[in-house]
């Protein structure tokens, strides 16, 4: 009997064996496999609590490159506000002697340069230089017997200007002011000069100042202008031509003299003259 029981049982283990091992391998991976999809799930609610926490948390601030500067813009408000606040003047025109100084200077032509600032669109304040260049009359010259002659005065002035129609392309303005006036009273005679030129040298003649007076005192003038705008593309619309007359009033002091030897002679006090001046304005 025991030898029939034998064999069974050899052959019943060769046939369960692979069956266990198999059972076997089975659990294991099923338990790996679980293992493997807790850990993804716990990555994942790690994830979202990760997420949860970042959307908690304040938002950095922009790079400083995407911050926006206005400060350049602000500079040039500033400039702009500066330069629409700031005048300038220049021009040129004639003289002509008012009443009381046609004994003393004839005509003659002038030239004028100013800046200054303007407080609002009705009201300027220019320092202005102004040089006058005129003719003395005949009955003066032939007083020193000299042949020629010229007063030149030139001047450093404070004058506001009222602009009466500022906003319109055709304007009219009022102007006026006090400073400071030097006056040169020259007499002139042909003096021999020597000359060169390329191939030789010669004696010719010119006029030159044989003798002179001069005076350093105040003085007052007053005045009405036209202005027509231009417009400009570089300054706005605030360039202007301008034309004006003025009566200006010297105190100079009266001359009893013969300069540098010449023949005496007599200047009343006092100079007024009407300067004529056509220009620019912005």
């Amino acid at each position: 009997m025991s030898f029939l029981v034998a064999p069974l049982l050899r052959r019943a283990t060769l046939i369960a064996a692979p069956a266990i091992v198999a059972a076997s391998l089975f659990t294991v991976s099923s338990a790996f496999a679980q293992d493997r999809s807790s850990d993804n799930f716990s990555s994942s609610s790690d994830g979202a609590s990760s997420s949860a926490e970042a959307s908690l948390l304040p938002a950095a601030p922009a790079p400083a490159a995407a911050q926006h500067d206005s400060s350049y813009g602000s500079a040039g408000a500033r400039r702009g506000y500066m330069m629409s606040h700031l005048a300038f003047e220049a021009g040129g025109g004639f003289n002509a002697p008012s009443k009381g100084s046609s004994p003393y200077i004839t005509y003659g032509g002038n030239f004028t340069v100013g800046a200054g600032v303007r407080f609002e669109r009705h009201l300027s304040l220019l320092a202005e230089y102004q040089f006058l260049d005129d003719k003395l009359p005949g009955r003066l010259i032939g007083e020193t017997g000299a042949n020629g002659g010229h007063a030149h005065i030139w001047s450093l002035s404070l004058d506001p200007v009222i602009d009466l129609a500022p906003g319109r392309k055709n304007d009219l303005y009022m102007t006026g002011g006090y400073g400071f006036y030097r006056k040169v009273t020259s007499f002139t005679d042909p003096q021999e000069v020597e000359y060169c030129d390329y191939y030789y040298c010669g004696i010719g003649t010119q006029n030159a100042v044989v003798g002179h007076f001069s005076s350093n005192q105040g003085g007052w003038n007053v005045g009405a202008g036209y202005t027509h705008t231009l417009g400009s593309q570089m300054m706005g619309n605030n360039v202007k031509l301008f034309a004006e007359a003025r009566f200006l009033d010297i105190d100079t002091p009266a001359v009893l003299s013969n300069p540098n030897g010449l023949g005496t002679t007599t200047v009343a006090a006092g100079t007024k003259v009407v300067p004529v001046t056509l220009g620019i304005r912005f």
